[in-house]
């Protein structure tokens, strides 16, 4: 397995810290407004990592945090006039609804900056000990001088940095790019008392206590959006180095970003998008699946024709998985004979190049592309073998679909089964809408049943222009959603 580190600037074998275990940790969101997709990337592709992880056999710790003290949500919470820490907490719990519609798992741990103070604290007294930080009128500043690496993440110089950047002059520092490990409190804001007087963190010197607490030194995976490379994990880098003089993270991952067309996702640019507004347009699993069929390192250009083209594409392979699911529901025969067996050669071809693709750097778009050629595989199996195809082909491939869907996270499965549930009959009951389907079904069944073509054509004709597609098979009727 390779993957493309950050730090070096070059895909690397990937080698843990320990044999079989997985440690990583994932920047998450700023607790004060719902994700928008930009947020979105990195949960959805650090998630697929995860899961292809524990599908080689890894065990896998997963942390991922939240900002829930920042500057960001003292602004919004005093514009709203409420409480910094409630306002967070509100949208932690939304964060949840939004990132589990998206079928992304919860982390091992979730820390939070509010519940990790005292190791925020230890660790800037370690550097005011170290001469790495220094005290001035009750705040606490990095000094980025006391660590001569700094830049080595980003590959940027002093001078660089400091052209570059959009910090406000503040006499007091020793240099211009010393960045504030802890502020001295302000009315109204949440703080906490500490050996330098009544305050709390800065936004860098979080993530580096949490993930010492939770992960030690030299730990496995550090991700987040390639926004993050500079100033964020370069501090991190710095913070957590010159308090433990030993090297912080193995391999450094970062996601290109999402764009709108050919321009960043910001909010300053006012074309961000929330994950929620999304959801009420496109289905969950074309979102994800949308967010996974580009390499994770490329940018990602957005708009809804690109999105409802996803929708399309997902569907061929919905249409795969319903017809196998079919097949397996009818009479099938034991007895394997040369064509099953050229059949079942193939499949493990497809594992092998799955597995390829995900080896490579996590190529997720490679990866879905085989999914794609599975189902074409399939579709030709299935049509080529009649009535009664080979039990033990049909189960191998439904087992490969089921394989590729655990890590890619694309579909729900069915607890304890793992059946893939999809749209349609196969899928378990959604509510008012599926049961008025089903009777609409009914209806035209036996419409069909008294040879009613003009009915039984009408309701069809109907429900194609709601966009839902019907198909008559010697199994019985089965319908799925257009685009």
């Amino acid at each position: 397995m390779e993957i493309y580190n950050t730090l070096t600037r070059r895909k690397e074998k990937f080698v843990p810290r320990e044999p079989g275990r997985v440690d990583m940790y994932v920047c998450g969101p700023t607790t004060y407004n719902f994700i928008h997709l930009g947020n979105a990337r990195p949960l959805v592709f650090f998630d697929t990592v995860r899961r292809y992880f524990r599908y080689r056999g890894f065990q896998v710790k997963y942390v991922q945090n939240f900002t829930d003290v920042d500057d960001k949500i003292i602004n919004r919470a005093r514009e709203e006039g409420v409480d910094a820490l409630a306002l967070a907490r509100k949208y932690i719990d939304e964060y949840f609804r939004d990132a589990g519609a998206l079928n992304v798992r919860p982390a091992d741990v979730h820390p939070r900056v509010s519940e990790h103070i005292p190791e925020i604290i230890d660790l800037i007294s370690a550097l005011v000990e170290k001469k790495a930080a220094y005290v001035v009128d009750k705040d606490v500043y990095f000094d980025i001088r006391a660590f001569p690496e700094y830049g080595k993440l980003s590959g940027r110089t002093l001078d660089e940095m400091q052209a570059g950047a959009r910090v406000e002059v503040d006499p007091r520092k020793k240099h211009p790019m010393d960045f504030a490990l802890w502020k001295a409190a302000k009315p109204g804001e949440p703080a906490w008392d500490s050996p330098w007087g009544k305050g709390r963190p800065g936004w860098h010197i979080e993530c580096s206590a949490m993930a010492l607490k939770y992960l030690g030194h030299n730990f496995d995976i550090h991700g987040g959006g390639f926004d993050l490379v500079f100033p964020h994990h370069e501090n991190e880098i710095a913070q957590a180095e010159a308090a433990t003089g030993q090297p912080f993270v193995r391999y450094w991952m970062h996601n290109g970003f999402i764009t709108v067309n050919q321009e960043k996702m910001s909010k300053s640019l006012g074309n961000f998008f929330l994950v929620r507004e999304i959801l009420d347009k496109f289905p969950p699993e074309v979102v994800r699946f949308f967010l996974l069929s580009t390499h994770y390192r490329s940018p990602l250009d957005f708009d809804d024709e690109k999105m409802a083209a996803a929708g399309r594409g997902l569907d061929r392979f919905k249409n795969s998985i319903r017809l196998l699911t079919e097949a397996l529901e009818r009479p099938s025969r034991d007895r394997v004979k040369p064509e099953d067996e050229e059949f079942i050669a193939a499949l493990g071809k497809y594992h092998q190049d799955f597995v390829a693709a995900m080896d490579d750097d996590f190529n997720t778009a490679l990866a879905v592309a085989i999914c794609f050629e599975l189902a074409r595989e399939v579709n030709a199996y299935l049509h080529n073998t009649g009535e009664y195809p080979c039990r033990e082909a049909l189960e191998k491939a439904m087992n490969l679909f089921q394989s590729f869907n655990e890590v890619l996270g694309l579909f729900r499965v069915e607890e304890g089964t793992g059946r893939i549930l999809i749209e349609g009959r196969h899928a378990k009951s959604n509510g008012l809408e599926e049961a008025l389907l089903d009777l609409l079904l009914e209806v035209r069944q036996q419409a069909r049943a008294r040879k009613d073509w003009a009915t039984a054509d009408h309701i069809r004709d109907r429900l194609k222009e709601l966009g839902i597609i019907l198909e008559d098979t010697p199994g019985g009727v089965r319908w799925k959603r257009q685009g």
